[in-house]
């Protein structure tokens, strides 16, 4: 599995923000990342038992174990900006009710996701 480009520029870009104490930038780029590894996700087959009881799960190593999906460069892309997005919409609902400074937090890390975007 290959990464993006994009991905690549936010998992870098998160040891630099942690070293550099920026908490907006550190919790706009592991909620994406976490966003992008969860849009990976395969949903179970068909057949497979919901059930974790134990005379129902298959057996041997492995025996569960699926490849995940792999996103297109411009999936990615999506993913990043919905995020952006979403921080946009509630900091303007934030400022709406009165609470600027949670508004501002918010804008801060949309800020810091769209310095990743082209």
């Amino acid at each position: 599995m290959t990464d993006s480009p994009l991905r690549e520029r936010l998992r870098k870009a998160l040891p630099v923000a942690m070293k550099a104490r920026d908490r907006d930038a550190t919790t706009a780029l592991r909620a994406t990342l976490a966003a992008i590894d969860n849009a990976e996700a395969v949903t179970p087959a068909e057949g497979v038992p919901g059930s974790l009881a134990i005379e129902v799960l298959p057996v041997g190593a492995g025996a569960t174990e699926v490849a995940r999906r792999t996103l297109t460069e411009q999936e990615v892309e999506q993913i990043v900006r919905a995020e952006l997005a979403e921080r946009e919409t509630a900091a303007d609902e934030y400022e709406r009710v009165g609470h600027p400074d949670r508004a501002e937090k918010l804008r801060s890390e949309a800020r810091s996701l769209a310095t990743h975007l082209k």
